[in-house]
């Protein structure tokens, strides 16, 4: 058996802080998961004098498929523990992001084991449209059979709900209050969430902007990366979704919601698809190595 060590080129991006390691699917990595658990390493994983943290909150490998109109982006995120997402609002910003600077395209289609999604790319700014939240229990989902609604799951007060992937959400009121770290991985592996949620906490901080609009504060422990991430797009339409459910929003207008590494918009409309907006940036480029093994 013959054993290559090949150099894979990588970019590094973040949207608010959710940062991401990208490859182009067309380079060789036999064993994605492993690629992923190495450089995602908050200690040891990749980095760079442009990168303001060491390792990544996942890996997104994409596909450009450019002769479509408009352009399309296959996307897989493979996570620090190895899994594969069904989606990552971030994620799939980034994603556009990529696409435009490949492309000049202004809109673009993102596939994603969760479905395609249209973005649209603004400069830095990335909208992307999340599909219909969803509370129920089969889309959760859930070991049950009612939806789960402000109801105490390991001693945390939480609204279920599905963004693309899903989140057991705990309106607080103050997010720096609660030891995230701490309370979460009960819920995250709770008996309710059979197939693990992410958990997110929400506190109201403005009941009226200069726009009238209400502003969330968000922090959420992501299933998959085991941890706090400075920002989780499904996250921040998880909490839009249950705060418009709970009778904290109305009407179709923009919120903001902000987690740890920045501002981002987020819509509800009735019936209708959500939407996440957010600045989208690329850190740096290089080479990252695997290994290919032949026979």
């Amino acid at each position: 058996m013959t054993v290559l060590h090949h150099q894979v080129p990588i970019q590094k991006y973040h949207g608010t802080g959710n940062d991401f390691i990208v490859v182009d699917a067309t380079e060789s990595v036999p064993d994605r998961p492993a690629f992923a658990t190495t450089y995602c390493d908050r200690e040891t994983g990749v980095n760079h004098v442009d990168s303001p943290r060491t390792g990544a909150d996942g890996v997104l490998f994409l596909s450009l498929e450019a002769r479509y109109s408009p352009p399309r982006v296959v996307m897989t995120l493979v996570q620090p523990d190895g899994s594969i997402a069904a989606m990552c609002g971030n994620g799939a910003r980034v994603a556009a992001a990529w696409a435009a600077e490949r492309t000049g395209a202004t809109e673009l289609m993102i596939d994603t084991p969760a479905g395609t999604r249209r973005a649209t790319v603004d400069g830095d700014d990335v909208t992307i449209e999340m599909g219909v939240p969803a509370f129920a229990p089969r889309a959760v989902p859930l070991s049950r059979e009612t939806e789960l609604v402000e109801e105490d799951v390991e001693g945390v007060t939480v609204t279920a709900v599905n963004t693309g992937v899903p989140h057991a959400v705990a309106l607080v009121d103050d997010v720096d209050a609660v030891d995230l770290e701490s309370v979460a991985p009960a819920v995250r592996y709770a008996d309710v969430f059979p197939e693990g949620a992410n958990v997110t906490l929400a506190s109201q901080v403005d009941h009226g902007a200069d726009d009238g609009a209400p502003r969330f504060r968000q922090r959420t422990y992501e299933r998959g990366v085991e941890g706090e991430t400075r920002s989780c797009g499904t996250g921040a339409v998880a909490v839009a979704a249950v705060a418009k459910r709970l009778g904290r929003l109305g009407g179709s207008d923009a919120v903001t919601v902000t987690p740890p590494g920045g501002d981002l918009r987020i819509t509800v409309p009735d019936g209708g698809a959500a939407t996440l907006a957010g600045p989208a940036e690329r850190e740096f480029e290089g080479e990252l190595e695997t290994v290919v093994r032949s026979a």
